[in-house]
């Protein structure tokens, strides 16, 4: 399979990726090609987190724990399903290099850019994300009016797919 034609699965998938779930698979995808690993079990958590954190892995756990309050301000502001899928996968690739024992900050982020590169190409808005950060994509985006109450965090469920069930 031809470099261009692995860039352009990856894009396609992403672009048209309607659920957590479906960025999920790509995320999982998109490492076993890079590094060779891969990792099943993980659960997906949704939550109101302040604005500069963006998803945490708790330590031992199978948990990512996604900050809902900033897809949601992307979502609403871009209103871009690409955009929001790139940031998305960003948060989550990042997560999961840390719940495959990747623990230094600095390697990871290397490795977010280093994958999203391979996979997505050096243009492409995950790789851009990477490079700069999810954050970049709130410039201009007047936050002051972030001040809703608290929710409860929520499952996410069908996130990850299996065909094995646990007894």
């Amino acid at each position: 399979m031809s470099e261009s034609s692995v860039v352009e699965g990856y894009r396609s998938r992403l672009e048209n990726a309607k659920s957590y779930g479906e960025v999920w698979e790509i995320v999982k995808d998109s490492v076993e090609f890079s590094l060779h690993r891969r990792r099943g079990g993980m659960m997906l958590f949704l939550d109101d987190l302040p604005l500069q954190l963006g998803a945490y892995h708790p330590l031992g756990t199978n948990n990512i724990v996604l900050n809902r309050t900033l897809v949601q301000i992307v979502e609403a502001s871009l209103e871009s399903k690409r955009v929001v899928n790139a940031l998305v996968y960003s948060l989550l690739l990042h997560e999961y290099l840390h719940a495959l024992e990747q623990f230094s900050e600095v390697e990871v982020r290397r490795m977010v850019h280093a994958i999203s590169a391979k996979c997505f190409g050096e243009e492409h808005i995950v790789t851009v994300i990477a490079k700069r950060s999810p954050w970049a994509l709130l410039k201009g985006i007047p936050l002051e009016a972030v001040n809703a109450p608290k929710r409860v965090m929520e499952i996410v469920k069908d996130f990850e797919k299996t065909d094995k069930y646990i007894v």
